[in-house]
Order: C-alpha cells, then structure tokens, then sequence
C-alpha cells in the first residue's frame, strides 16, 4: 500500500525566531501569526511609542542638563540635609530605560517589516507602564522643583537643532522602506491613504523644519564679536574648595578675568565667603563646635570661623569627581583651607587687577549687623585697598548712599531690567542666569553698552551659544573647560546652512523615492508577503541535494493483507 505524505523542510530562520520570540515570547513558528494586529496590542504599540518619545525628551533634558548638575545638587542638599551626586541614580536608571524602551521599538518596527503580528509580551507591558510612570513622576517632580531648568531645552536647540534635523531626517527617510513595504502589501486601499498621509506630513514637516530653527552660531563669521570674558564662580570649584582662596587662585590659573563669590557677614561685622547658610556642608564644623552645627553661619564671630577646616570636605566628597586628577601638593594645599575673608579675596583681586563680583547675603533681623550690614561690607572693601573700579556692586539696598561713599563701584544689578531703567538708576553692568535673555535680549543690552554677565556657563555649547549672541562675559564653575574654546564649536555663515539643510531634503527624497519603486517592484505578483515562504524558497534554491523539497514523496510502508 502506498501512502501521500506531503513533507515540507523549513529552514531554520534564529533571526526571526529572536524577532518575535523577545517581543512577544512567541519562540515556535506555529505561534507566529501575520494576521493583523488586534486593537488591544495596536493600543500596546501606541503606549511603547509615547514612553519612547517622552523618555527620548527626558534624556536629552539630563543630558543638556549637565550644566547645572551642582545646582540640581544643591537643591537637592537644601532638602535633604546631606550632600550627595543624585544625578548618578537618575542618569542610569533613565539611561536603562531609555535602551530597553528603544530596543523594544526596534523589535516592534522588525514585526511590521516581517508582516509579523504584534504581540508584546505582559512582561514587556509592565516594564513599558513602569518605565512610562516612572518618568511622568520623574517629569513632573522637576517641574515642582527646578522648572526653571526646562528652558536648557530650547536653548541647547539653538546647538543641536541643525544636527538633530539631519538625524531625524535620516530616521524617517530609513523608515521608508518599512511603509513603502507595507503599502505595497496591503490590499486595503483605505489603509494605503492613511498611512501615506500620514508619513509624507511627517517627511514635508522634517522638509521645512529648518524655516524655525534658529540659532545664533548660524551668521557671517566675520562679524563675530571678541570672545566673552570668563568670571571664575566661586573661584575653580571643580578643582579646589568652593570659596576659598586656594579656589580663586586656581580661577586666575586659567586666565579668568574676574572673580565671584558669596558674601555673608560674622557677629563680629566681618564679611566672609559662604554659599550655604550653614557650615556642616563646606567646613568640620560637626568636629569643632558639634552642638552649633545647625545654626546660620552668619552668627559665628570671625575667630571661631578661622578654626574651621574648609578643604577637607572636598577631598571627602569628590563633589565634581575631580579629586583623582589632583596631585599630592595640590591636595596638601586643599586640605589646609580655611573660611575666607572678603578682605582676603580683594587683595588677590587687586594684585591680578581682577574683577570682583559678589552677592552678599543680609543677616537675619536678630543679628547685630543687620542694620549695618552694607556699611560694614563697604568699609571692608574700602580697607582692603582694592581700586573700586574692580568691584562689582550688587545690593539694591541704598545704593544711593553707596554710590556717594564709593563713586567708583561698578554698579550691578541682579534684577533683569530694561537698559532704560538700568541706565535711569546707573547701573552699568548686569547679572543674570543664563535662561534669562534671549539673543535678542542679549544684543539689545550690548547696543544699550550694559555690560551683561550671565551664570552659570560651564558646557562648551552653551559657551558658544553665548559667544555668537554676543555677550559680553559669563560666570563659570569651569574655567578651566572654558579656557580650551578659543571659538565657538560652530560656526556657519546662513548661505552654508540652507546648502546643507536642501542638500539633505533632496537627498532624503531621492531615496525615499527609489525606496518605494524598489519595494513596488519587489512586491509585485506577491499576494500577500510571507518571510518564511521566500525563506523557504531560497533554501531550496541553494541546495542541489534538496531539489525534492516541498514536493510529494512516496512513502512505502508494507501492510499485512
């Protein structure tokens, strides 16, 4: 008796057995389907691709947000009482979930390329709605507390936004080939309008996206002006003890122009140099006076300050991760700081002619210089020496009595103004955090001839930034990044730009174009696209010993009669 058995050999296909087996843990081939999607795991695909758009946001904000990762510290010392990096946790956790979030994407475009139904596993679906919640929180939580920080984002995108147009224009053309692809195999014409509707919106949008972006550093090199001044923040904090002199020394190292510094004022009338409104953060105060550990800074008379250890902190703390890049003598040095004086950092200024600027903080109403306070920060100023047309004066507390004692003082304001008001109150100079003017701002006080400063500038783009928008100076926690940009990053004249801005839409058309004539081509005569049977078919075209494959063969089996 003879028995038809049809007999069909598939070849091993890891690839997509990977594909399908990581998205949805559907290992076997009688598990994988292409039928369509169910509106269940359609919604599933739309929720991975908003956490994946809000985590690409959340990244690129802590990424720009590199700036001002010591600010975001200090905020977060304010509340909790003890130092720590708290952006090493948010960076990796968001770092991880931004990379599985993504690879999920990548494995969800493989199933719509393949014809592959989408599946995610429930695994996958809580890891998704972990990630997604976690940075809504995470999102939200920043909003609450350093909202200010938010307009990083517009302002890197005068930097990045040229650059990150031609990325995203090299994403959507690439994803070409997967519409073109699914166009071509489906039958549904309705479905064919949307999703070319959709993709080519997408595409003319990236197409004219450069009609809005603006940037400073796009402009005729020649009319760059002089580059900005750099104002050493607390002196170099990054490679020594945040106001202390060995700090402001290592400012002038890196060719700084100009120094600043927090100013509050002892019991005993004596301005000193102190950021925090206590000492546990910056000095061994928990050694020396255990019991006064808590109390403000401004009530310790000028002697018990002088005991205090002001470097050792820094070498505990590694508050910027630049202690291992300190040598020996440089870390003797830091460990024998002490509180500075005012006086003491004037003296240093007035010996390197070098501005000073800083922020003196008024002592509580039950201090005894709380009346005195301006005229007890004026005196030492005076008794220092220093020339008045080096100090940058600040406080708006009687600055008309100020200005007839020190006529000479470069006064500064600390409050955004219009020119006309600065000039109306004579305050030449003025000094403001960088997220505070705009370009437009920032040239209209340079033609007003108002000395603008803005805090604080330690990336090199944000530097650059700046430097096109012609500003004249900028404060910084890192001169000694500063000092290695002699021009900006980049630089290009309009006429450059709009080259390369059609250059690249004509380029990606061409493909995009010859993407969909391929895959038109490739597609034809197909009725429906399966990967597994052109798979199967070039298996048996490859091997000569198969040429039987997916043919009857006659299996004899003998019978008793």
């Amino acid at each position: 008796m003879v028995k038809h058995q049809p007999l069909q050999v598939y070849e091993r296909q890891l690839c997509l057995s990977c594909i399908t087996g990581i998205y949805g843990c559907r290992w076997k081939r009688y598990q994988r389907s292409h039928d369509d999607t169910t509106k269940w795991e359609l919604l599933w695909s739309l929720i991975l691709l908003f956490t994946f758009c809000l985590l690409l946001v959340w990244f690129y904000f802590w990424w720009e947000a590199h700036n001002d990762y010591n600010e975001f510290n200090w905020f977060l010392y304010n509340r909790s009482g003890e130092w720590s990096d708290g952006t090493v946790p948010i960076l990796a956790t968001t770092a991880a979930g931004f990379t599985y979030i993504a690879f999920l994407m990548v494995l969800a475009l493989c199933h719509i390329a393949l014809g592959q139904q989408l599946n995610l596993h429930w695994l996958h679906k809580i890891g998704v709605t972990v990630a997604l919640l976690t940075t809504v929180v995470g999102v939200i939580s920043i909003n609450q507390t350093w909202g200010q920080e938010w307009d990083v984002i517009p302002i890197s995108l005068q930097a990045t936004g040229p650059f990150l147009h031609i990325g995203a224009l090299a994403a959507v053309t690439t994803l070409s080939w997967i519409v073109a692809g699914q166009v071509a195999r489906t039958e549904k014409n309705m479905f064919q309008a949307v999703v070319m509707l959709l993709y080519l919106s997408v595409l003319l949008g990236l197409y004219l996206v450069p009609l809005y972006i603006s940037s400073p550093c796009i402009m005729d090199p020649s009319t760059l002006k002089p580059r900005p001044n750099v104002i050493g923040h607390q002196g170099a904090p990054m490679l020594a003890p945040e106001n202390t002199l060995w700090s402001f020394q290592r400012a002038l190292q890196m060719n700084t122009t100009g120094l600043e510094a927090d100013v509050a004022i002892s019991v005993d009338g004596v301005p000193f140099l102190m950021h925090d409104h206590t000492l546990r953060r910056t000095t061994d105060i928990e050694e020396i006076f255990p019991d006064r550990q808590m109390d403000d800074a401004s009530f310790f008379n000028w002697t018990d300050l002088q005991q205090l250890n002001a470097g050792q902190w820094f070498l505990k703390d590694d508050p910027f991760w630049t202690v291992r890049t300190l040598s020996l003598q440089e870390k003797d040095l830091i460990a024998n700081q002490s509180v500075c004086s005012l006086e003491q950092l004037l003296k240093l200024a007035s010996y390197h002619n070098s501005t000073v600027v800083f922020r003196l903080r008024r002592p509580p109403p039950e201090h005894p210089c709380y009346d005195s306070w301006i005229n007890d920060t004026l005196q030492a100023v005076q008794q220092s020496g220093v020339p008045q047309s080096l100090v940058m004066w600040t406080p708006d507390e009687q600055r008309a009595q100020v200005r007839q004692l020190a006529p000479g003082l470069i006064q500064t304001s600390v409050e955004k103004l219009s020119p006309q008001s600065l000039e109306e109150y004579g305050i030449s100079r003025l000094l403001l955090r960088y997220n505070q003017a705009s370009t437009q701002e920032i040239r209209n006080f340079t033609h007003s001839d108002i000395n603008l400063t803005l805090y604080t500038v330690n990336e090199p783009w944000l530097y650059s930034v700046l430097w096109c928008s012609d500003v004249s100076s900028v404060s910084s926690e890192a001169p000694q990044i500063l000092k290695k940009v002699p021009y900006p990053v980049w630089l290009m004249s309009p006429d450059e730009y709009r080259l390369m801005w059609v250059s690249a839409d004509l380029v990606s058309f061409a493909v995009v174009i010859g993407i969909f004539i391929f895959q038109k081509y490739r597609m034809s005569g197909m009725r429906s696209y399966n990967p597994e049977q052109i798979m199967l078919s070039a298996a048996v075209r490859r091997s000569s010993r198969d040429i039987n494959v997916m043919k009857e063969k006659l299996i004899f089996s003998g019978q008793p009669q």
